[in-house]
């Protein structure tokens, strides 16, 4: 059967028929190929599957047929990485040659290839020295998780494997933050993607400073939480050129990773309108996210940036971070506690909960000079909570991947209230380690008539007084309408600064609109059915 090439093939072809571009080839079926699990994959990848009743003979981890690989090889420029799970192959070729080679029948697809990453991160600065502002921050970052108790209950991620896919990971092998890895060779394996070699320390700082959120230390404080984790180093991507390769390197990172036993994958990347329209971030679109989805279906919890476009024109989410079964990490502000401006919003196109929670978003992070930079980004919130992640698996090993996605969702701050802006909120220790208490309740309906109004407890009802008492009231109100099919209709976040939150009218409401406030650990819904008006 022959295949038909998208229309864009045909406006490139027409473009420039003896121009070099790059595409994905997805073959249709791996016939005739042998694979043995026991030679493939690492022993622990092969107890940790048997463990959680994962195939050790799941066709994905099939070769390619070399067949197949070989006729296209003979008519294209190169061949880049070839991907198992996928089924296909990156080349770089001319349209002409592309063209001849949808004719081949075992051809399934061919797809252009021309994304940018964005690294999710905004800004940085270099620290001369730390002051007592940078310290609290740094406790901070992890304390607002409740890391002290993980702490408590001497839960470091040790047993863990966790991959961390960045831009470079330059002074790792030097910077003092790190020197407990490797100290107790807790830095396993290293691989550059880029230029395939095993150097990854090198290029750009920022896979030092995401590594540092979730295993570093310095002096006695921990930067991250998974100090006892063993950690995979991949660089894939090649910061400022080279376009068109980071979405492949993601994948064959990915498989790699599957083939070490890595429980736990850290990505601070994502790619956006560079190849992609906001109504693509549906989870299944981009190469990125398919390469996640089936990352999920080997038992790795994958834990991704949301993005940092929340304040310019694409708003929303980025891929892979729109894939249903990736942890989509969002940012907050630390003074505040509330959604940052940058981080990205959700939901995905199709409408799911993204992103799933968040965390702090501006940390004290290490440099790759050897010193340590206040740092900003939803880079930064998704490794803290990566850490979070393997500490809260090293409590819990008898759950799968999925059951510690649950988990994490259900132990943060604002469950079971959730928006766009938070998704469930930022993540708990204490919800992991102990059975969650029923939470009093902190606010009231009150409806007369037509008018509806949330009024605050007595206990919470008077900042004055507190504010006159030296105490700095800071707590955040959420309320959000959804429409009878469970849509978002609206969603803010007020200061509880008065008794009387909201006053909210009937008429304003359609019939199944459901009303869910959250206040300080409690949340309650008022349902619009049609007799309230």
């Amino acid at each position: 059967m022959k295949m038909t090439v998208s229309a864009l093939f045909f406006i490139v072809f027409f473009y420039n028929v003896n121009a070099q571009y790059k595409y994905w080839i997805s073959f249709r079926d791996k016939a005739n190929v042998t694979f043995n699990p026991v030679s493939y994959f690492d022993k622990r990848a092969i107890m940790q599957k048997l463990e959680h009743n994962i195939s050790l003979y799941d066709s994905s981890d099939f070769p390619v047929n070399a067949g197949y690989l070989s006729h296209i090889s003979e008519k294209v420029d190169s061949v880049s990485w070839t991907s198992r799970w996928l089924n296909g192959v990156a080349v770089f070729a001319t349209p002409e040659e592309i063209k001849t080679i949808s004719e081949f029948s075992f051809v399934k697809q061919i797809e252009p290839m021309t994304p940018q990453s964005l690294i999710s991160s905004i800004s940085n600065n270099p620290l001369s020295e730390i002051d007592a502002n940078d310290i609290a921050l740094l406790h901070f970052q992890t304390q607002r998780m409740q890391g002290d108790s993980f702490i408590t209950h001497n839960l470091d991620g040790k047993g863990l494997r966790i991959a961390v896919f960045d831009v470079g990971f330059p002074g790792v092998d030097k910077h003092p933050a790190f020197a407990h890895l490797r100290e107790g060779k807790q830095i396993v394996a290293t691989y550059d993607f880029v230029n395939r070699t095993e150097d990854v320390y090198k290029s750009h700082w920022h896979g030092t400073a995401t590594l540092s959120c979730i295993g570093g230390k310095i002096d006695s404080i921990n930067i991250g939480m998974a100090t006892g984790a063993e950690f995979f180093l991949a660089r894939t991507e090649k910061i400022f050129s080279e376009t068109y390769s980071e979405e492949e390197n993601w994948l064959a990172a990915a498989e790699w990773a599957d083939r070490q036993g890595v429980n736990i994958i850290s990505s601070s990347l994502g790619y956006t309108n560079r190849r992609y329209f906001n109504y693509q971030m549906d989870g299944h679109t981009s190469l990125v996210s398919r390469a996640a989805t089936i990352a999920a279906s080997k038992g790795i919890l994958v834990v991704n940036a949301a993005g940092n476009e929340g304040s310019n024109s694409w708003h929303t989410i980025d891929t892979p971070g729109d894939a249903d079964s990736v942890l989509t990490v969002g940012g907050t502000e630390p003074a505040s506690d509330m959604h940052i401006y940058f981080s990205s919003f959700g939901p995905a196109s199709d409408g799911r909960l993204k992103p799933n929670v968040c965390a702090v978003a501006e940390v004290i992070a290490a440099r790759s000079n050897g010193g340590l930079a206040e740092e900003a980004g939803t880079s930064f919130s998704t490794p803290l909570v990566a850490g979070f992640a393997a500490c809260a698996w090293q409590s819990h090993r008898q759950w799968s991947n999925m059951e510690l996605f649950n988990a994490i969702e259900k132990s943060s701050h604002l469950y079971p209230y959730f928006d766009y802006a938070h998704g469930f909120g930022i993540p708990q220790a204490g919800r992991i380690i102990s059975e969650q208490k029923i939470p009093e309740p902190t606010f009231d309906f009150v409806i007369i008539n037509n008018d509806i109004k949330i009024i605050l407890r007595e206990k919470y009802s008077y900042t004055e007084t507190e504010t006159a008492l030296g105490y700095n009231v800071r707590r955040n109100f959420y309320y959000k309408v959804e429409d009878k099919d469970g849509i978002m209709k609206n969603y803010s976040v007020l200061l509880a600064d008065r008794k009387e939150m909201l006053h909210l009218f009937a008429e304003d409401f359609q019939t199944g609109d459901v009303l869910t406030v959250h206040f300080e650990g409690y949340t309650n819904t008022l349902d619009f059915p049609g007799g309230i008006k």
